[in-house]
Parts: structure tokens; C-alpha cells; sequence
């Protein structure tokens, strides 16, 4: 499947390897934007609406095997051999899949806020509530999806997060799949060693990735160096962007 994309290119970067940006549940290319517009002065950047999400194409079908395929299908299409890739939350799953699918064509591996596990905890069920009670009102301006949402999610981040994706009354994001998928998404299958440098960025304040899952990441990613940005939680890149940039800077310089 062949993603929505935004390539950006400047005249200094476009004869180093591109860096794929890939953003996680709920989102949309423009996530990583602050890291986007951080880095294309450096090397070309192509951000992605992941299936079901943006303006991408909708299925029925949301495993992590296809949403890598979908990566190289739209690598393909942009005429792009090589990428580093930075991927948050889904998003890093997607990225680790992609590891063992096709792992010549990966340079160097970002992961921001994830580990390579099956989460057992359901953590979106009250983000569906509100997306839902949203949708059964009617409403069509933000301000008033706003007002419905805030009766179920007290994170006015979260709230204002979900609602870049709100469009004339219409969700950007295929609520349905995305909720009878969600076991998937949230799951893992554990993938073939990646023998290669990988960056696991992490939030201080964030249980995404932490102490109890270091085992899985040293099985799956050997050579895998952490960092952990304090006072963030899992949105760690949207919070402190700066601090974000600085360690991906210095992984990609390594």
C-alpha cells in the first residue's frame, strides 16, 4: 500500500540518507514535525499518514507486518533504496518490523517511547470513549469537540493531540479498525535480531518503556543504547523537541 507521504529536501541534505518519520496511534505525518523541520537541513525528511490514519488508504487489516510493507511500498514509490527511520510508539513497532522485513535497507533505527513487547494494559479505552461521544454528538467545530471530550479525558495535551485529526466533523483515523485491532496494535511478535546500532529514547515519566522491559530490547536489538529525557512522559518529542533532537543528532553522527 502506498502511503500518503511529504518528502522535504534542502539543497544541503539531499545527497544524504533520508530519515522516514513514522508516528504512532492516533496520529498523523504531522506529529513529527518539530523533528522534521529539525533534521531536513541535515537530510531529507518523508513523513507518512499510516494506513488507516491521515489521508492514507483505510483496510480492514492493521498487523504490523503489513504497516512495514506498506513503508516499502512507499519507499518504492518515492524512489528511496536507504532511510534511517524514527518511529514513535506504533510507530517504533513499525520500525522494528521493518528491521526484520527488510533489514538492508535501514541505516540506522530511532525508537522513541516504545519497546519491542506485548502490553498487556489497555491505556486508549477512554480516548475511544471520547472520540466516540464526539462522533454521536454531531459536533463539527474543534472548540465544541473539545467541550465533549474534556467530559471523559482530563489531559488537555491528549485532547488537543487528538483533535489535529478532527476535519469537518469527521475523524482522520478509521475509529472502527483501529478499536477492533487494538489487541494487535498494542501486541508484538518478537522479530529476528537487528545486529546494528538502535537509539530507545525514552520519557521519564512514561511507562512505555522501562526498567521491566530492557531484557526484550537487548534480545531483539543488541547493540541498543538508551536515553532518557527527563520531566517527559510519551510524548516525549512534542514536550521537550529540543532535548529529542540533540540525542538523535548525536545517534546519527555516531
Amino acid at each position: 500500500m502506498n502511503l500518503n507521504a511529504r518528502l522535504q529536501t534542502e539543497q544541503s541534505s539531499a545527497n544524504a540518507t533520508p530519515v522516514l518519520l513514522i508516528h504512532g496511534l492516533f496520529g498523523s505525518l504531522d506529529n513529527l514535525g518539530g523533528l522534521a523541520r529539525g533534521l531536513k537541513s541535515d537530510r531529507p525528511v518523508l513523513q507518512v499518514d499510516v494506513r488507516n490514519h491521515g489521508l492514507s488508504p483505510r483496510s480492514n487489516q492493521m498487523n504490523y507486518p503489513a504497516m512495514a510493507q506498506d513503508m516499502l511500498d512507499t519507499l518504492d514509490a518515492a524512489g528511496i533504496d536507504k532511510v534511517a527511520i524514527i518511529g514513535h510508539s506504533m510507530g517504533g513497532k513499525i520500525a522494528m518490523t521493518l528491521s526484520a522485513l527488510a533489514p538492508e535497507r535501514i541505516e540506522q533505527l530511532v525508537l522513541i517511547d516504545i519497546a519491542p513487547v506485548d502490553y498487556q494494559t489497555r491505556r486508549h479505552d477512554t480516548i475511544f470513549a471520547a472520540i466516540n461521544a464526539v462522533t454521536a454528538a454531531g459536533v463539527s467545530l474543534r472548540a465544541e469537540a473539545a467541550e465533549v471530550m474534556r467530559s471523559y479525558l482530563a489531559e488537555e495535551g491528549i485532547i488537543q493531540f487528538l483533535l489535529k485529526s478532527f476535519q469537518e466533523g469527521e475523524w482522520r483515523f478509521n475509529v472502527p479498525v483501529l478499536w477492533d485491532n487494538y489487541t494487535t496494535i498494542s501486541g508484538w511478535e518478537t522479530v529476528p535480531a537487528w545486529p546494528h546500532p538502535a537509539l530507545f529514547i525514552r520519557g521519564e515519566l512514561s511507562p512505555y518503556l522501562d526498567d521491566i522491559h530492557r531484557q526484550a530490547v537487548i534480545d531483539q536489538f543488541p547493540q541498543a543504547r538508551a536515553h532518557v529525557i527527563a520531566g517527559a512522559g510519551h510524548w516525549v518529542h512534542a514536550e521537550k523537541p529540543d532535548a529529542v533532537l540533540r540525542a538523535i543528532r548525536r545517534f546519527f553522527a555516531l
